[in-house]
């Protein structure tokens, strides 16, 4: 059982009575000494933090804990929201490194497969490279989608830390990666090597001064199965709990928008703020910060249509654009009205849930004046 992994949230949170009937406070189902391990049968979402930040290099005191964002987490006020939410608690940090990605790859797995969504807090953006492996049971291809201000392919030879877990993710076996996006590096943080890299390996990179319309990651976030938050992305006006804070990056509402479009996919199954580091926190803006975001992935999980990969593409709008000598076709659901771009490949396969690759009506428009949007050339690229 995964309970074995946890320990309770602590007694005071559980009895405060400040939080109000109507706050998420009042209406989480906590792990608690009092009421033991809760019921996950009718659970959508859990929510956790890690107490891990050995591997997190220059912010290694986020391993304390994450009880300053639950008590303003738990403050904020319920949406209009039929789901059910839960709090697991806390994940400990092992003797070595090892065995909390040993704990936090098993906690996922058995999350994933229960189609409960995990929310975790870090703990260290290492904790990735756990969340990715947890997928190894679930034999499918993964698309992963950090926001942070570093591309972290580190050094391969280096041990797996913040700075080198995508290195580990790309380079391990099983290797069950389809595509990695960075959301917002800035560009003096990463060698002109690494940025390259990305490209040559068909993944996707969006720098921080792209973003000012946030809506062009929104397809990006309907791609991914897991995505991260690394609070090194946001300014430090914004997020100063964070020993690698820089005073550029994205704002707090933006950010909050990708949570939001994060939890509105239907594909995303598991979810991540990471790199918190309450040492650094001034006025708990950080706990706030990382409150809200979590809030607003609720607020989009809320609002899933149950589209691709769970709603059958028979039903979409289907247009077709001559390109290059060849149709491409483009799907608009009949739900959402979002839409994608179709990529043909031969039989069907383990890649067979990567063939409709999400974009905006913008691209289809783009299409038609023959301009395709690179994400198709690169799912093109790996599908065939």
């Amino acid at each position: 059982m995964i309970q074995d992994f946890f320990i309770p949230v602590s007694d005071e949170l559980v009895s405060k009575t400040e939080f109000g009937k109507t706050s998420l406070g009042n209406s989480i189902i906590k792990y608690s000494h009092q009421n033991g391990f809760p019921d996950l049968t009718e659970v959508n979402l859990a929510i956790f933090d890690v107490r891990e930040g050995r591997g997190a290099l220059g912010n290694e005191e986020t391993g304390i804990g994450a009880d300053e964002i639950r008590k303003e987490l738990y403050k904020l006020q319920l949406g209009n929201w039929k789901i059910s939410i839960t709090d697991l608690g806390s994940v400990l940090g092992g003797d070595i490194i090892e065995d909390t990605y040993y704990a936090l790859r098993e906690i996922i797995s058995f999350l994933v497969k229960k189609n409960i969504l995990p929310i975790i807090i870090g703990g260290g953006i290492d904790l990735v490279y756990a969340n990715y492996r947890a997928y190894d049971q679930l034999d499918q291809m993964v698309n992963i989608s950090v926001a942070s201000s570093r591309l972290s392919f580190g050094n391969i030879d280096e041990k797996l830390n913040s700075k080198s877990y995508l290195s580990k993710i790309i380079i391990e076996e099983p290797s069950n990666l389809f595509n990695f996006s960075n959301i917002g590096y800035q560009t003096y943080y990463n060698s002109q090597e690494e940025i390259a890299l990305i490209d040559a390996l068909k993944f996707e990179s969006y720098r921080v001064g792209v973003l000012r319309d946030i809506s062009i990651v929104e397809p990006v976030m309907r791609d991914a199965d897991i995505v991260a938050i690394d609070l090194g992305v946001l300014r430090a006006s914004e997020a100063p709990g964070n020993g690698n804070s820089s005073p550029n990056g994205l704002y707090g509402d933006d950010t909050c928008a990708i949570a939001r479009y994060a939890g509105i996919s239907d594909k995303v199954s598991s979810f991540g703020v990471y790199e918190f580091n309450k040492i650094y926190d001034v006025n708990n803006t950080t706990s706030k910060m990382v409150s809200q975001i979590i809030w607003y992935f609720i607020e989009g999980y809320s609002l899933r249509a149950n589209d691709y990969p769970f709603g059958s593409k028979d039903n979409y709008l289907k247009y077709m654009v001559p390109f290059d000598g060849n149709l491409i076709h483009f799907h608009q659901s009949d739900k959402s009205l979002r839409w994608w771009m179709e990529v043909e490949i031969p039989t069907q396969n383990k890649y067979s849930r990567h063939v409709l690759v999400p974009c905006s009506y913008d691209d289809y428009l783009n299409a038609i004046e023959q301009k395709l949007p690179e994400r198709w050339f690169n799912a093109n690229d790996k599908l065939t």
